[in-house]
């Protein structure tokens, strides 16, 4: 599709993109009627593209390939001796009081291969295929891009009905969950449910299901399900105010928890830990995703073409550091492995 801006989520595939929009200063364009995808920062910021085609469809071709990144080509933001020590330090924070959970990642980056050889339609088939994932999809800017395949939901919305899915927990395989998994998953529940109630009818905030065990590609995670029933004159930017970030990939509480994450991680999140979906105005339905397990791509300044990757963990007090280490790797592993080029061995992560 040449550089022609598209997107693709749940079987719907956009193109000719006629509206782009800064969402902080223009909060209200979402009200405007119209089908837009959506691509927030976890720093927040909140960028949406309107198209005016939206049909169901495969996948677009892709117009050139996806040539692979070497594995010895990644950058971690945190190597293991500075993540080591910033669990140490997160538990210390838990020890004074401070915070009860934070969420601390790293991010991965290598450079890119020439555009025609790291096509953003070659690279999500790739993720289609060896890593299918309830919330995959794409947007392309006819810049950057963000590739995702995502397992978490962050909202959807079916007129004034939200619903929000955390993720919180996980293991190799559905039987090997921890004590500190389930202590995760219950302290980020009930933050959802706080965050869903200052935008929500009272009484209407229910946890449908708690603990879900969902087996992934290479994982297994604890998923818990809260929903509510939006009070009347709520609109997106009420919405993203009272629950962004999602409180999943930051802590609890939720605003000294992102303290703690600015005081320790070293460079911007960037569209991972953020938000990328779609809002079909005009119908009110949405789909967003958290945007884990999700490669995007950047420029710098100098103009050098950059690929990046996202992989952390909730810590809490019983954490061991080298586990939690551990577990940005297995988050890491398949989908490391699926981008890197054709003839480069691949681990059974």
């Amino acid at each position: 599709m040449a550089a022609r801006p598209w997107a693709y989520f749940d079987g719907l595939l956009a193109t000719d993109l006629v509206d782009s929009v800064d969402l902080q200063k223009n909060p209200q364009a979402l009200e405007r009627g119209g089908w837009w995808a959506v691509a927030a920062t976890f720093e927040g910021e909140l960028r949406a593209y309107r198209f005016a085609r939206v049909a169901p469809g495969p996948l677009p071709a892709a117009s050139g390939t996806w040539s692979g990144i070497p594995s010895a080509s990644w950058r971690s933001s945190l190597d293991r001796t500075a993540y080591l020590a910033g669990v140490r330090a997160i538990r210390e924070n838990i020890r004074s009081g401070d915070v009860y959970q934070v969420n601390l990642c790293r991010v991965l980056s290598a450079e890119l291969p020439p555009a025609d050889h790291a096509d953003p339609a070659a690279l999500a088939a790739i993720l289609a295929d060896g890593n299918p994932a309830p919330y995959q999809g794409t947007i392309f800017n006819g810049a950057e891009w963000v590739v995702t395949a995502s397992p978490e939901l962050y909202l959807s919305r079916n007129g004034d009905a939200i619903t929000s899915a955390p993720i919180k927990g996980t293991a190799p395989t559905p039987d090997t969950f921890a004590y500190k998994d389930i202590a995760e998953n219950i302290m980020i529940t009930d933050l959802v449910r706080n965050d869903l109630n200052r935008i929500c009818t009272p009484t209407s905030v229910r946890v449908q299901t708690l603990l879900e065990t969902q087996s992934h590609p290479g994982l297994a995670h604890l998923v818990s399900t809260v929903a509510g029933t939006l009070r009347g004159g709520v609109g997106w930017a009420d919405i993203f105010t009272a629950t962004f970030p999602p409180g999943s990939v930051t802590g609890a509480p939720k605003i000294r928890a992102l303290q703690v994450i600015s005081d320790l991680e070293p460079v911007p999140r960037g569209p991972y830990c953020g938000a990328v979906g779609y809002v079909d105005a005009d119908n009110h339905t949405a789909e967003l995703a958290v945007g884990i397990r999700s490669f995007f791509s950047t420029t710098d300044d100098a103009g050098r073409r950059r690929i990046n990757f996202g992989t952390g963990a909730g810590i809490t007090f019983p954490s061991d550091p080298l586990a939690e280490w551990e577990e940005t790797e297995l988050k890491a592993a398949r989908l490391m492995a699926l981008v890197q080029p054709p003839q480069e061995p691949r681990s059974s992560g």
